[in-house]
């Protein structure tokens, strides 16, 4: 493998894209649709928009490479084959990229913020970085913390975008603000299924990532509390978003959206029974590697489902 190809695959370039395009559809198919024929327009839009999905994609592979850098021991024991840092690409140039995109992903947020007037975009995006370092330095090896960390922050990822929409309502028109809240309500939607299941992937991968964790001292969930307690962690967070993604359903029934519904059903909420049936039969690492990619899938088709309010709302 070459320079580059290990600069790719350090800084997991499909999880990349995933990020951009959830900004990209939040902005398109939410933001636009809502705000455009009111007249009025994103806070965060063109290309200060793009600049924000530039420095979210930075700052992110600034976090997947530090990890890999704190991480190679433990990698050469849970996926020997994947580890590129001190094989292809020598650590010290490793954290020299952690830093450099790190600083290109704040000074984008700093632009941002100033052409905005949205300060919270600079310090929220300073926090991930911190909190990115911090979870590759210790918090990933500690019971929860590093699990509530990554779930937090793949919900900044929506959060950042749909905040800016925050309207006084005193300052605007009626049908501005209420659009704004209309906005705020879905964001939250969305962050909060992004948040339960990268809480759920988390877990399953400290399962699966058990015995390197467990030779190097990590106090992962299924370390401390066990494997079978570990399960009954995921199965009660699946059990809490198949419950919210039916009431979901109970509520747009009345709208008549039943291609949506179809598609939650078929993609979302079918998966994750999936998910739920087949977690207590795993046994090995495979099996394991399996429903934290099965996961990964439901999120993606949770991402997806944005498209349908483009022609709903």
């Amino acid at each position: 493998m070459n320079m580059v190809g290990a600069f790719i695959k350090m800084i997991r370039s499909p999880n990349l894209f995933f990020i951009a395009l959830t900004q990209i559809l939040f902005h398109i198919a939410i933001l636009d649709t809502i705000l455009l024929p009111l007249g009025t327009r994103p806070v965060i839009d063109g290309w200060n928009f793009i600049v924000l999905i530039v420095a979210s994609v930075l700052i992110a592979a600034a976090g997947y490479i530090i990890n890999d850098y704190f991480d190679i021991n433990i990698d050469q024991v849970n996926k020997p084959k994947e580890n590129v840092v001190d094989v292809v690409v020598p650590r010290r140039w490793a954290m020299a990229l952690h830093f450099v995109l790190s600083g290109m992903g704040l000074l984008f947020s700093a632009y941002i913020s100033w052409k905005t007037g949205l300060w919270y975009i600079l310090l929220g995006n300073f926090i991930c970085v911190l909190l990115l370092f911090g979870y590759s330095v210790s918090l990933k090896r500690k019971l929860l913390s590093g699990n509530v960390i990554i779930a937090l922050l793949t919900a900044w990822v929506i959060l950042i975008i749909c905040l800016a929409e925050i309207k006084i309502a005193a300052e605007v028109p009626a049908t501005i603000a209420e659009a704004s809240n209309k906005i705020i309500r879905i964001g939250l939607l969305y962050a909060a299924f992004a948040f339960i299941s990268s809480l759920i992937r988390e877990a399953i991968k400290d399962i699966e990532d058990m015995p390197g964790d467990e030779k190097y001292g990590c106090r992962t969930m299924p370390i401390v509390w066990g494997v079978n307690a570990t399960k009954v962690y995921v199965a009660v967070w699946l059990v809490v978003i198949l419950a919210l993604l039916i009431i979901l359903q109970v509520y747009v029934f009345r709208f008549s959206w039943w291609v949506a519904m179809a598609y939650s059903i078929a993609f979302i909420i079918a998966p994750f029974v999936f998910i739920f049936l087949r977690l207590f039969k795993a046994k090995d690492q495979k099996d394991y590697h399996r429903l934290s990619d099965w996961t990964k899938l439901v999120m993606l088709s949770g991402i997806l489902s944005m498209i349908f309010f483009y022609f709903y709302l």
